[in-house]
């Protein structure tokens, strides 16, 4: 991340939330710290694995990472994560999946631990701490 001359670090995320308070502090927070120059928003997991299906033939177009929420109604993270698995290999290799959630409960840390597809968990709300160590495992844009 670099606050002074405000260059986003990355190309594309991708922010998964039914929240809107959360959805709305993701933003924010991505935007302040030039994480990121754009910013896509998908309100439910069906929507976001819609969104990424379209662009499997275009692999420039897809996110560098994607903010996904735990709890959601209908498909929630671990449902999206069941789905994505199955997406094609060209969107797996190019999304790095980050887990978010308010949870405390220790099943769900250890779930998405376990899970290959989730490179990390973490509780909401997103912050500059979040976004400097994920910065130091992601690609920048180049």
């Amino acid at each position: 991340m670099n606050e002074l001359n405000q260059t986003p670090c990355y190309k594309k995320i991708l922010v998964i939330d039914d929240d809107a308070v959360d959805r709305y502090i993701a933003t924010k927070t991505i935007k302040k710290y030039a994480f990121a120059k754009e910013i896509i928003i998908k309100e439910s997991a069906e929507s976001a694995l819609e969104y990424l299906k379209s662009l499997a033939g275009t692999p420039d177009e897809l996110p560098n990472f994607i903010f996904l929420a735990l709890r959601m109604p209908a498909m929630d993270g671990f449902d999206f994560l069941e789905e994505y698995k199955n997406l094609p290999e060209v969107i797996k290799k190019k999304c790095t999946v980050m887990m978010l959630s308010t949870s405390l409960y220790r099943g769900d840390l250890e779930r998405a631990k376990n899970n290959k597809y989730v490179s990390m968990f973490l509780n909401k709300p997103l912050d500059k701490g979040m976004l400097n160590e994920i910065s130091l495992i992601g690609n920048p844009v180049s």
